[in-house]
């Protein structure tokens, strides 16, 4: 995750405001504000859009150009995939999460045998993806189909939508999703 400190404190200056008259115009403590700027501090998702009002930019526009201003590579290593699951169940491994102005998701996902994501839910997005390893059962809206190594998938998520491993070994998928949901 990037240091927002450096970013915030760079802003107020060129603006030409103290910590205090900032605080000031916030209703955020100087205290406060100081730590963030250090990056002493994780401040809440409130407090930083009203420092932000504040310096008149907003959180999608600040996080832009913070994102912009990040060298990155379009290389990644195992090694360097961000797991956002859980490993000994279903585990989600993100690549390029830090891919400036990211508009997918990109994932290798491994499920334990007997897996399953749970009851089915449904977000606005699109999915698609292919199983390199194993076999899922994917149901989508009414529809229910077990894929197996090379066989993919693409449907809408607004769709009540369920992943669960019916193999008798770990399987893998390679999926997208656009917008990213993380």
């Amino acid at each position: 995750m990037p240091k927002i400190g450096v970013k915030l404190k760079e802003m107020r200056r060129r603006r030409d405001l103290g910590v205090r008259e900032l605080a000031v115009r916030s209703g955020i403590s100087h205290s406060t504000i100081s730590l963030i700027e250090r990056d002493k501090m994780s401040p809440s998702i409130d407090t930083l859009s009203a420092v932000l009002d504040a310096l008149g930019t907003t959180l999608p526009g600040f996080f832009s150009d913070l994102q912009s201003s990040l060298p990155y590579t379009p290389f990644y290593g195992g090694e360097e995939l961000v797991e956002i699951g859980k490993v000994d169940t279903i585990s989600y491994r993100v690549i390029g999460l830090n891919h400036p102005n990211r508009q997918l998701l990109m994932l290798h996902e491994t499920y334990a045998v007997g897996a399953d994501t749970g009851e089915a839910f449904a977000h606005a997005a699109q999915e698609a993806g292919m199983v390199i390893k194993g076999a899922v059962e994917v149901t989508v809206g009414g529809q229910k189909k077990i894929l197996n190594k090379g066989d993919g998938y693409y449907f809408d998520s607004r769709l009540p939508h369920r992943f669960r491993n019916v193999g008798e070994q770990q399987s893998e998928i390679l999926s997208a999703i656009t917008p990213p949901t993380y």
